[in-house]
């Protein structure tokens, strides 16, 4: 039986660099705090807590002053950064470079759109840290859609600015742009940007590949990882024996009893550490 650990799998480069910006500043200044979970996998912020690190709320900001705040690679509204000020705490900005071009995008969008009369729409999860962040950037005055079924709040006889949240399918992101051209008007300025990252879209064909070349998936990631979802969802279809566990703790040995190959992979909210632990336990299922 052999046991494969995907190697493009796990944290992306904006969530390497947020980890690392916080063990940074737990090595310096013992307790920091970050503002929700630094990365959507239970496990790895249990680790980080263990170092002195707490989740906080922006309800919690009130009483964190001289302390130091953590902004996460999903990024922050302006409102954040100013309340924060007002309230003498520290920040440590650790949003993801492509998360920041994407805000600035956002803000040029629409200005843009509003010399126009035009509108910004995001392909985007509602509620989700980063869509937050960046339709906060512009006073919440974008519409945020999540399927074919929410274009109807989009205003087709007006321009439209069409991005992306960027961890977000290129299929879906392509299909809706699509759809907008179709229903726009034959004079109506419509502009479709591919906001998504590269980085984290790339994987989806990679982990196609993977998960067609072994019996059984095995996909970890956190229950909350947005992109997690997305991700396994692209595994599933390539092979339909993929199942999502959080830790090896989840793993059911009928999964895997009598095959021949097993594959591990996750989201890019996943350690490599924790892929890892999950080979270690398959192995030990095998051999006890």
């Amino acid at each position: 039986m052999r046991v494969l650990i995907d190697k493009d799998s796990g944290f992306c480069f904006g969530v390497v660099r947020a980890i690392g910006e916080a063990e940074r500043a737990l090595g310096e200044c013992g307790d920091v705090y970050s503002l929700g979970d630094i990365v959507h996998n239970r496990v790895e912020v249990q680790r980080l807590e263990r170092l002195g690190l707490h989740t906080v709320t922006h309800e919690d900001m009130e009483g964190l002053g001289g302390r130091t705040l953590l902004i996460r690679a999903h990024g922050e509204p302006p409102a954040t950064y100013h309340r924060a000020a007002v309230l003498g705490i520290r920040v440590i900005d650790a949003t993801c470079p492509v998360v920041a071009r994407l805000q600035r995008r956002v803000r040029e969008a629409y200005e843009s759109m509003q010399a126009v009369g035009g509108s910004v729409v995001l392909l985007g999860k509602r509620g989700h840290a980063e869509v937050i962040g960046l339709t906060g950037q512009v006073g919440d005055d974008v519409r945020v859609v999540e399927g074919i079924d929410d274009l109807d709040i989009v205003d087709f006889d007006k321009p439209i600015y069409f991005l992306s949240q960027t961890t977000q399918s290129i299929e879906l992101f392509n299909s809706l742009a699509a759809e907008i051209r179709r229903r726009a008007g034959v004079d109506v300025q419509v502009t479709i940007d591919d906001t998504i990252c590269r980085r984290v879209a790339g994987r989806e064909a990679l982990l196609d590949t993977f998960s067609s070349s072994v019996d059984v998936v095995l996909f970890v990631a956190g229950r909350k990882s947005s992109n997690g979802r997305v991700l396994s969802e692209v595994c599933r279809r390539a092979n339909p024996r993929t199942y999502n566990i959080e830790d090896a703790s989840e793993i059911d040995f009928r999964w895997i009893e009598g095959v021949e190959s097993i594959g591990i992979c996750g989201a890019t909210s996943t350690p490599r550490w924790l892929m890892e632990e999950v080979a270690d336990a398959v192995d030990t299922m095998y051999n006890k």
